[in-house]
């Protein structure tokens, strides 16, 4: 399914719990915010439509490194054939950038800046004492280095977001906010399921795929 799917259901969900809980234009925006978000954030995980714009300043500073690794590198060659002396800790550097360009892949540099974003979230939470935002931190960090349609995509995955919704919920008084988070999310993986890929839902007791061939 394709991030416009999976927000689409998501934003359903959010307006049904809209007109079941009493209403209000302030809870309504909170249900489908919260729904929507929920919806796609399962994908969070490996390389997925939530790190797009991280993937791409993660290439942006895979191209400057290389290009920075390359200059460096010219400079110690043209140091050498004018018989300059350069400090050993200079052309280290130096090899490390130019190394980095080539060994450190996409995903990793958007792994790593997802990752930074989780412990950010993690550090304001612990500053706030808000348990439930630690723990929507720690989820954000952990999940980009999870494989694609994993652990993410599990029954067991629900729940856990469904308690850091209810700290949420706690937080802003609004009734069902962690219900709504739970089958939004949920609604992510009953999508999935309708791929030929299916999901994993009970990954790792098993690694079979589950999937409904419509």
């Amino acid at each position: 399914m394709t991030g416009k799917t999976h927000l689409a259901i998501g934003v359903a969900v959010g307006a049904a719990a809209s007109i079941y809980y009493p209403f209000t234009f302030q809870n309504a925006a909170f249900y489908i915010t919260v729904a929507g978000f929920s919806a796609l954030s399962a994908d969070l995980d490996g390389p997925s439509m939530l790190s797009s714009k991280l993937g791409k300043l993660s290439k942006l500073i895979r191209e400057f490194t290389l290009w920075i690794g390359l200059l460096l590198a010219g400079m110690i060659v043209y140091a050498f054939f004018m018989e300059k002396s350069l400090s050993p800790i200079y052309i280290g550097a130096a090899a490390a950038v130019f190394l980095l360009g080539l060994v450190a892949k996409q995903g990793v540099i958007r792994n790593i800046l997802v990752s930074v974003v989780g412990l950010l979230v993690m550090y304001a939470g612990y500053t706030y004492g808000m348990n439930w935002l630690i723990g929507f931190g720690l989820f954000v960090g952990w999940a980009p280095w999870l494989k694609h349609r994993g652990m993410t995509h599990t029954i067991w995955a629900v729940p856990i977001w469904g308690a850091i919704a209810l700290g949420l919920e706690n937080q802003i008084k609004v009734d069902g906010i962690a219900t709504v988070a739970m089958l939004g999310y949920f609604s992510h993986l009953a999508a999935d399921t309708l791929t030929p890929s299916g999901v994993k839902w009970l990954y790792p007791l098993t690694k079979k795929s589950f999937k409904i061939r419509l």
